[in-house]
């Protein structure tokens, strides 16, 4: 019996392979509710030299390093929209099997049993960073990990997803081989409009997860 070649995230281009691949459907849909914060006053600051980076619009280093992770650590530190105490990856691995694997930007997932070095579960939010601002692509990276963490979830909740590069964000979530997206791109030169969505989206990811962790 000949083994199946290892695929790796990045194997994919666009989210219709994804979707031919692991039989999912796909549909479009406004899902996530508003949920009002207010910004810390460091990053208010920060933000100002983040703006400042001379090489920021040519640079996807810069714009993950000074853009995307700044936001999201505010979001997980200050905005008030996580629960349960889940941690926070950078570049961690995902592997399905032998199938099916790859690194993603950053991840959030409960806290482990085993401890730290071990990702956790259920896996939360998949975070990518559209190199070249290529949505496309990123997407297609993002619902191969999707799937990947709904399979290591055991299907038991929705996994949800960001492919962002910096300046613009959208949003989606993986459940029951329904794959949903969120219909509207969001703009940090909005950013009230971007951290509103941020939170109303996070509460969505992490929503009874405390209840999930007693139950282990």
């Amino acid at each position: 019996m000949t083994s199946r070649t290892p695929i790796i995230f990045t194997d994919y281009q666009t989210c219709q392979q994804v979707q031919t691949a692991y039989q999912l459907q796909y549909q479009e849909d406004n899902f996530i509710p508003e949920r009002w914060t207010d910004t810390s006053i460091v990053f208010d600051l920060d933000f100002q030299f983040y703006e400042s980076c001379t090489n920021i619009e040519q640079s996807d280093v810069a714009k993950r390093e000074l853009i995307t992770l700044p936001i999201l650590k505010e979001l997980y530190q200050n905005c008030g929209g996580v629960k349960g105490s889940p941690e926070f990856w950078i570049a961690p691995h995902l592997k399905l099997d032998d199938q099916l694997s790859g690194t993603v930007d950053y991840l959030f997932a409960a806290q482990s049993e085993l401890g730290r070095g071990t990702i956790g579960l259920p896996i939360l939010v998949i975070v990518i960073h559209a190199q070249q601002n290529n949505f496309e692509v990123g997407w297609a990276h993002c619902l191969a990990a999707l799937v990947v963490s709904d399979f290591l979830n055991q299907q038991l909740r929705p996994v949800y997803g960001i492919v962002t590069n910096g300046q613009l964000w959208e949003f989606g979530r993986l459940h029951n081989r329904l794959f949903t997206k969120h219909p509207v791109s969001y703009d940090i030169t909005d950013l009230n409009k971007l951290f509103f969505m941020l939170n109303g989206f996070f509460d969505l990811a992490t929503q009874d997860l405390s209840t999930v962790i007693a139950s282990k």
